[in-house]
């Protein structure tokens, strides 16, 4: 398995044990990686020592928010659908890539993390 493979199983199985997201962001909000084809990811991350890791490594101001899971699902998942936002998960490394999915995918994949 890929490392971003590894990540986004990793998220998955954090998520739903422990019902809790976690996100970096800053006074202005949270931020957003524009990929090579204009896609638009959020990324959000299972524990909060990974997400540290990546508000550290972007910098910015930026710091670490939790949020519980029923929340993220009924209210950010829809709107990021809405929007066209992919969600990035557990990005990591020095550069912080990884996996994005669709929302919809997301509420699939964390009723099979079971």
């Amino acid at each position: 398995m890929s490392q971003s493979g590894s990540q986004a199983a990793a998220f998955f199985r954090d998520v739903r044990r422990n019902s809790v997201i976690w996100l970096v962001r800053n006074d202005d909000g949270s931020p957003t990686h524009l990929s090579a084809d204009g896609t638009r990811s959020l990324p959000f991350w299972s524990t909060s020592a990974r997400a540290q890791r990546a508000a550290k490594i972007w910098g910015a101001g930026l710091r670490v928010a939790s949020m519980p899971l029923d929340i993220w699902c009924d209210h950010v998942l829809p709107d990021a659908a809405r929007d066209g936002i992919m969600i990035g998960i557990n990005w990591s490394g020095p550069r912080l890539v990884g996996w994005s999915f669709t929302p919809r995918d997301v509420v699939y994949r964390l009723a099979a993390a079971d």
